[in-house]
């Protein structure tokens, strides 16, 4: 007897979306996503947070905030003075 690969049952997507915690993940997704690429831009110019929150005109604690994956709280702003700061442009988009 041969077995078929394929789908089985719903979408990953779809599960998340019956427990009614898609819209969540997704934002805690884009979030890390973004974190992670503050976070590299800031290693490959050794950059501190110290540093780092100088060039954003912040506090410490508000970059702390912005690179938490949890924190999906963060402002348009805040992430344009993040990227500012590293010397790269926001580029936002609706797909």
């Amino acid at each position: 007897m041969t077995h078929k690969k394929g789908k089985v049952g719903s979408s990953f997507d779809s599960f998340l979306a019956e427990q009614g915690i898609l819209e969540e993940c997704q934002e805690r997704a884009v979030k890390q996503i973004l974190a992670d690429q503050i976070k590299a831009a800031m290693e490959k110019d050794q950059l501190t947070k110290a540093a780092m929150a100088i060039r954003m005109q912040t506090s410490r604690r508000a970059l702390d905030r912005l690179l938490d994956p949890t924190n999906t709280g963060v402002t348009l702003h805040t992430l344009q003075r993040a990227a500012a700061a590293i010397g790269r442009q926001l580029r936002l988009e609706l797909i």
